[in-house]
């Protein structure tokens, strides 16, 4: 089996992953990392899920400023992402990437209107529409950061450029470069423009958040696609490939765009639930929820093997993963255990997550536990920490509960291998082992 998925299902997995696209596309989503956390902390500051705390916020005034530094670096995650996906993709390929991130701006803000009609019919000219720099226009940002990646590569592969002499100075020099592929991109991208207002009606921006982004949303927002996440980050991690990386990297924009949408809600007066379209599976139902304490939630291997384990190398591994694990490395469990490669470990490595991922989806739709803002924290804030602050104490219990029921879903898969392990180290049989097993955990 192993060898059939090493020969046959990992190469084309990994083929694909690491496509100069997807590669550009996780290296330059990495861009916007900073700011959606500073945008986070001041989204939790003017929503704080204690409601003293929250009210004294809003009746002093905070609010409106915090939300105002919110709209200046998490609400605009659509231009970070445009400019570093094309920027990382041309960087890749060998060229200086900053004037192709600075066309794809450009490019971005052509495909939405520099106009609005506000709610008294009055019209508005020369802005830029936010509704479209946040979550709901992440896809059209992805696209057009390839795009202008890709194609602003091509013009230098084939020396389609004005050169200046080697005296002229680089950024001078640069500037000339990017002129020729910068005025054929941005010519293309407004007929493009003209054809989707003059056939359609519409902006490009637009257009692509309701025929591709929308459907893509709602896909993910389902309980399969909370599985489908489960599933895939461990069995790719028990391969040794980092599953966290990729499958975060491909979704991850997809996952932030619903985090926005259910913020959108909230600032627009509704309540944030499902029925007024409010979304279940966000970045945070990831982090949270199916990788807290890493890939696999593999916390409860470190307990068993700090409280209960009999073998001289799992007590000392515990001790020794203790501290990583709480900031949500496990690195150490996953390949000292180990679970790479480990038939015994891979059910409950895999299984793990899943039934995290069902539990709390459930949670969410039923109402129990609120649904999630935009608010994040750094990967390597401890659980029920982190809990609480995406989501209040009611978050923060739900995730001590899949962690507990983690470790005894982990229990007699790393009893198994603890009891090897001691057999192997005191010279006996595996079954006397396990009997010593059996006797000292329940």
């Amino acid at each position: 089996m192993n060898e059939w998925i090493n020969e046959k299902v990992l190469p084309p997995v990994l083929k694909f992953v690491n496509t100069k696209a997807i590669t550009a596309l996780r290296n330059g989503m990495l861009y916007t990392m900073p700011f959606t956390i500073v945008g986070s902390v001041f989204l939790l500051l003017a929503n704080f899920p204690v409601q003293a705390v929250s009210d004294w916020v809003t009746n002093t005034g905070l609010a409106e400023y915090f939300n105002q530094a919110y709209g200046a670096s998490f609400a605009i995650m659509a231009i970070f992402a445009v400019m570093g996906i094309a920027y990382s993709y041309v960087k890749a390929e060998g060229f200086e990437g900053l004037p192709a991130g600075m066309i794809s701006l450009v490019i971005f803000l052509l495909t939405m209107r520099s106009d609005i009609t506000n709610a008294d019919g009055v019209t508005i000219g020369n802005i830029i529409d936010k509704t479209w720099t946040g979550g709901q226009g992440m896809i059209s940002a992805i696209l057009v950061g390839l795009f202008v990646g890709w194609g602003y590569t091509w013009f230098l592969k084939r020396d389609i450029r004005i050169k200046l002499p080697e005296q002229v100075p680089d950024n001078v020099a640069n500037s000339f470069t990017a002129l020729i592929p910068a005025a054929v991109l941005i010519t293309f991208a407004m007929l493009v423009y003209i054809f989707f207002d003059m056939v359609f009606d519409t902006t490009v921006v637009q257009w692509i958040y309701e025929v591709i982004q929308s459907p893509m949303q709602g896909a993910t927002d389902s309980l399969g696609g909370a599985l489908m996440l489960g599933f895939l980050v461990p069995f790719l991690w028990f391969f040794g490939v980092h599953g966290s990386t990729i499958v975060g990297g491909i979704m991850g924009p997809i996952l932030q765009a619903n985090s926005l949408a259910n913020t959108d809600i909230l600032e627009s007066g509704k309540e944030l639930t499902v029925a007024n379209g409010g979304h279940i599976v966000t970045q945070q139902f990831l982090d949270q929820f199916m990788t807290v304490t890493g890939a696999g939630m593999t916390i409860g291997i470190v307990i068993f093997m700090v409280f209960f384990a009999k073998s001289a190398q799992f007590k000392q591994l515990g001790r020794l993963s203790v501290a990583p694990a709480v900031f949500n490395i496990n690195e150490p469990i996953i390949f000292a255990t180990p679970v790479v490669m480990n038939p015994i470990m891979a059910i409950p490595f895999i299984l793990t997550p899943v039934v995290s991922g069902v539990i709390t989806y459930f949670a969410l739709y039923t109402g129990l536990v609120p649904l999630f803002t935009a608010v994040q924290v750094p990967w390597t804030t401890p659980p029920i920490i982190s809990g609480f602050l995406v989501g209040g104490w009611r978050a923060a219990v739900l995730q001590a509960i899949v962690l507990g029921l983690g470790f005894f879903i982990y229990l007699p898969f790393v009893k198994k291998i603890d009891a090897m392990n001691y057999a192997q180290e005191n010279d006996m049989s595996f079954a006397e082992a396990d009997a010593m097993e059996e006797s000292k955990v329940l």
